[in-house]
């Protein structure tokens, strides 16, 4: 792409999402040798910008560097990118020699708590669809399809090779943490690093999931206009030490009470989800019990 410069991108933690991906990219942003992206999800590559939005216009690369701040391995986090469709042939056209990382997670705890997340922040609503109904969502796609993890990985094995990827069990960041990310490290060709895991808390713990009121919204807006590299520096200190200011009651609002699949919403997409995870199995090896 003549007078574009675009970033070489040593890696891609694909998703998926609500799989402790917002974990990763905090610890792994106190690497030397690692660069996150900033914001974490960049959504520049893939037609999947979040949950509900999707563009399949061409990707505009012209400010894709400025996500990138400091040296060393730069890692994209844009975490629904492993379902879509067109981010591996995107991927692979420029970056074929890039390192893949997917965080997975118990299938219907993945989507109980995507579809959690959606209707905690409206994000439904403001898309112009209700996922009250929680088959209703399912059956949308765009819930679903994070949580089919075996066709995404099958679209991704036509562009790279098994071995370009790791596939980490988000359960296993919380009973080894260490390893997981010594894997991760080696994966990139990183380098070890001894991680402060004492000053990282989990962005996606289900007690501090908290909408942002008005009020927040306004400071928000103000934020923006404070220059990139100071906002960078004040944001990644507040990460580090589990401070997010849009978390406080004074910017925020209480969730609903977390709704639970029941038993009968679990048997309508048992099927399907089966099937999916004996794909997986066959590309990799690996499953989850559904």
């Amino acid at each position: 792409m003549p007078g574009v410069h675009i970033p070489e991108i040593g890696a891609f933690l694909l998703g998926a999402p609500k799989c402790g991906t917002n974990w990763l990219s905090d610890v792994l942003s106190q690497h030397p040798n690692i660069c996150i992206s900033n914001p974490k999800e960049p959504d520049v590559v893939a037609t999947h910008k979040g949950t509900f939005n999707r563009d399949f216009s061409d990707p505009d690369y012209s400010k894709y560097h400025q996500y990138f701040h400091g040296s060393g391995v730069k890692i994209d986090c844009s975490v629904h990118a492993f379902s879509c469709p067109e981010a591996p042939k995107r991927i692979q056209k420029i970056w074929p020699k890039s390192r893949l990382i997917v965080s997975l997670r118990d299938p219907y705890e993945r989507t109980e708590s995507h579809w959690n997340h959606a209707l905690d922040f409206a994000d439904d609503k403001r898309a112009g669809v209700s996922w009250d109904d929680f088959l209703t969502a399912w059956e949308d796609g765009r819930l679903s399809c994070d949580t089919l993890y075996g066709r995404s990985l099958q679209r991704w094995l036509r562009h790279f090779s098994l071995d370009s990827f790791l596939i980490v069990d988000s359960h296993r960041m919380r009973s080894e943490p260490h390893m997981v990310l010594e894997e991760i490290c080696k994966h990139v060709d990183a380098g070890a690093f001894d991680f402060d895991l004492r000053s990282i808390r989990n962005a996606n713990l289900g007690s501090q999931r908290r909408p942002i009121n008005i009020l927040g919204k306004s400071v928000r807006s103000i934020a923006s206009l404070v220059p990139g590299k100071l906002k960078n520096k004040v944001v990644t200190g507040l990460e580090r030490r589990g401070v997010n200011i849009y978390k406080t009651r004074l910017l925020s609002k209480k969730i609903q009470r977390r709704r639970m699949l029941s038993e009968y919403e679990k048997d309508m997409i048992r099927d399907v989800l089966e099937d999916d995870q004996s794909l997986l199995e066959s590309l990799t090896g690996f499953r989850y019990l559904v």
